[in-house]
This record gives structure tokens, C-alpha cells and sequence, in this order.
């Protein structure tokens, strides 16, 4: 769980950050809104739990995440291809 000015992402949200962050996996619907910073598609998709949460995911990415794997969609689509490069290039040899 994170936490941020009494806000808190959910334990149930924290493994696909995670995966994002470290392979390169695309999560769902809302937490790809929050990374690409749109927030009309985060309310759109939020449960209720997750939208209350939206200033946790703000401060999670903001002082947390890597400079670069958020902010926008390219920068989404740039930091996906990297860490499957990444990922795919650990495995040869």
C-alpha cells in the first residue's frame, strides 16, 4: 500500500503498478489513464475504492516512479518497449 496526504492506492492495485513498472506490462483501463495522465478516462473507469485513491496514484508516480514511465501516452508506449527490450535481452545468452 502507498499513501499520500491520508489518500492510499489499494494493496489489490499495487501488483500491476508493479508490473508496469518493472516488465513493462500494460495494465487495465484505469490505471493506463492515471499513467497517461488522462483524467477524464481515470473517473471514467475508477471503482469507487480507486476514486477516492486518484491523488495516491498522483503521488505514488509523481515521487515514486521512474522519471519517464509516466506523464503521457507516448511516454507509456516508450517505457513499455524499453522494458521489453530490457526483459528480452536478460534472457539471451
Amino acid at each position: 500500500m502507498y499513501e499520500f496526504r491520508g489518500y492510499t492506492i489499494p494493496d489489490y492495485m499495487m501488483g500491476g503498478i508493479e508490473r508496469y513498472i518493472s516488465q513493462g506490462i500494460v495494465p487495465g483501463h484505469f490505471l493506463t489513464a492515471i499513467i497517461t495522465n488522462d483524467l477524464k478516462g481515470a473517473v471514467d473507469h475508477a471503482d469507487a475504492a480507486n476514486l477516492a485513491s486518484i491523488p495516491a496514484y498522483v503521488g505514488f508516480f509523481y515521487n515514486k516512479a521512474p522519471i519517464g514511465c509516466w506523464g503521457s501516452q507516448e511516454n507509456m508506449d516508450n517505457w513499455v518497449r524499453y522494458k521489453q527490450k530490457e526483459l528480452s535481452s536478460d534472457n539471451v545468452g
